[in-house]
């Protein structure tokens, strides 16, 4: 599949993606890309988030990839049952431990568990073995649960500006590659 065939949905975190992160780059780079624009980036909900991912690909008219990155992964998965368009594939970053009690911030618990079902269309799970948001253990143990590609980035930190991941030159090519297997 090329990108041009397929609705691209971007799924933000907490905060939104700021302009220098890949994910916000990725959205003007690929003509067909569109975010999930949210009421309110800094107090997530979580039937507000997944109703709101589930309207967004609703509204699609090719073949829906999702890519998603750090609390926008769980919103992913929980709203998957609300999904009416075909869902061609995920790419899934950084998901966080949002059923770990030493998750801030704490609100977010609501957000976990993750459903544990395999997904219902190909995925990869992309993680980080420093991640201070969700340890390498529970990133590989949902990938798995999920029938998900896994991929070790290393010790990349959240996979965002912060940890020198604003461009990420790999990770498109990591998504290009991703999207040539997709039908």
């Amino acid at each position: 599949m090329r990108a041009s065939e397929a609705d691209i949905i971007i799924v933000t975190g907490l905060k939104d993606s700021g302009p220098e992160h890949w994910q916000s780059r990725w959205e003007k780079k690929l003509s067909t890309a569109r975010r999930v624009v949210q009421d309110d980036f800094a107090k997530p909900e979580r039937e507000p988030w997944v109703n709101r991912i589930a309207e967004t690909v609703n509204t699609a008219e090719r073949p829906v990839v999702l890519v998603a990155h750090s609390l926008g992964v769980p919103t992913t998965i929980l709203a998957i049952s609300q999904f009416r368009k075909p869902i061609a594939g995920a790419f899934l970053v950084a998901p966080p431990e949002v059923d770990n009690p030493k998750i801030r911030p704490k609100h977010l618990m609501s957000f976990g568990p993750y459903p544990r079902e395999p997904l219902p269309f190909p995925s990869i799970v992309i993680a980080s073995r420093n991640d201070s948001f969700g340890s390498f253990e529970h990133a590989g143990d949902v990938a798995n649960a999920w029938g998900s590609e896994f991929f070790d980035l290393g010790e990349a930190g959240h996979i965002s500006p912060d940890t020198g991941f604003g461009p990420w030159p790999e990770g498109i090519l990591m998504f290009g590659r991703f999207l040539a297997r997709l039908k």
